[in-house]
């Protein structure tokens, strides 16, 4: 479902010339990197389920850890940036198309995913140099960053330290530019007097809204809880929540909200109906 879902949403896109615009842009941007860390995660979980054989090699552990915290950054940046993109929409239309063109579109998606790779290197590096002593049994269904440190004998100041510096120049910095953001939408659809222009208006920015809501609120439950408050089993049903149902809504957010999207997938279904009729 995810898989359909996601590429779906990137198909019409590219099919359907009225898409051709920045928010689909970086909406497919998006869809890619749903598909590319659920697809690291998943296939390993169904594998376990499967075969009954419960390992992972630290290769692939490791590789898991980089991937999903490259995917957290990831998602920040790039909800970040769909964010200003729908402010300079609402606030801005009449210089919508000279601010987000093609080009800066283009340097800003490959801004962000150069930052959200380089983002989990450091802490990739540590997490595979600490000690692991026990039975090295991982309670989680991926290698999550924070089940490890629970296996490692070494001492975890130095991660812990790096967490909240990445946090307070990275993920911060994200909430808040995507706050601002939407404090000016906000603002600007008030400023509009009849029902209809506000409704317009915010129809532009909803879909992102609600996604936004779904992973900060996500991510705020499962990292911002007190340590007395925080559950192993809570923990993993929360992660199962932003691996797996966040990219599967995503692309149904999108297409259930956006006239555009649902107009593009009738197109395609008359279009498929005219060749085989």
């Amino acid at each position: 479902m995810i898989l359909m879902g996601n590429l779906t949403i990137i198909a019409l896109t590219c099919l359907d010339p009225r898409l051709h615009t920045p928010m689909y842009f970086f909406l497919c941007n998006l869809s890619f990197l749903d598909i590319s860390y659920t697809s690291l995660t998943l296939p390993k979980l169904l594998d376990i389920f499967l075969r009954e054989k419960q390992c992972i090699s630290a290769v692939g552990c490791f590789t898991q850890v980089y991937f999903f915290m490259f995917s957290v950054c990831e998602e920040f940046l790039l909800l970040t940036v769909m964010g200003y993109d729908r402010y300079v929409a609402v606030c801005h239309p009449l210089r919508y198309t000279v601010i987000m063109n093609q080009k800066v579109c283009v340097l800003i998606a490959i801004g962000t995913w150069i930052l959200g790779f380089l983002d989990p290197v450091a802490h990739t590096v540590l997490l595979s140099h600490l000690s692991y002593c026990g039975s090295n049994e991982i309670n989680h269904f991926f290698c999550d960053p924070s089940a490890l440190l629970k296996l490692s004998c070494s001492s975890t100041s130095t991660i812990d330290h790096m967490t909240y510096i990445l946090g307070a120049f990275v993920d911060l910095p994200c909430f808040i530019l995507t706050l601002a953001s939407y404090v000016y939408i906000i603002s600007a659809i008030l400023r509009i007097r009849s029902a209809e222009g506000r409704r317009k208006a915010f129809s532009t920015c909803s879909s992102h809204l609600t996604v936004v809501i779904l992973f900060y609120g996500t991510l705020l439950c499962l990292y911002m809880r007190p340590t007395s408050m925080q559950s192993l089993e809570q923990n993993k049903l929360l992660a199962l929540l932003y691996n797996v149902f966040i990219p599967m809504l995503n692309p149904v957010i999108y297409s259930l909200k956006n006239k555009e999207v649902k107009e593009a997938l009738k197109g395609v279904f008359n279009f498929k109906r005219k060749q085989f009729s």
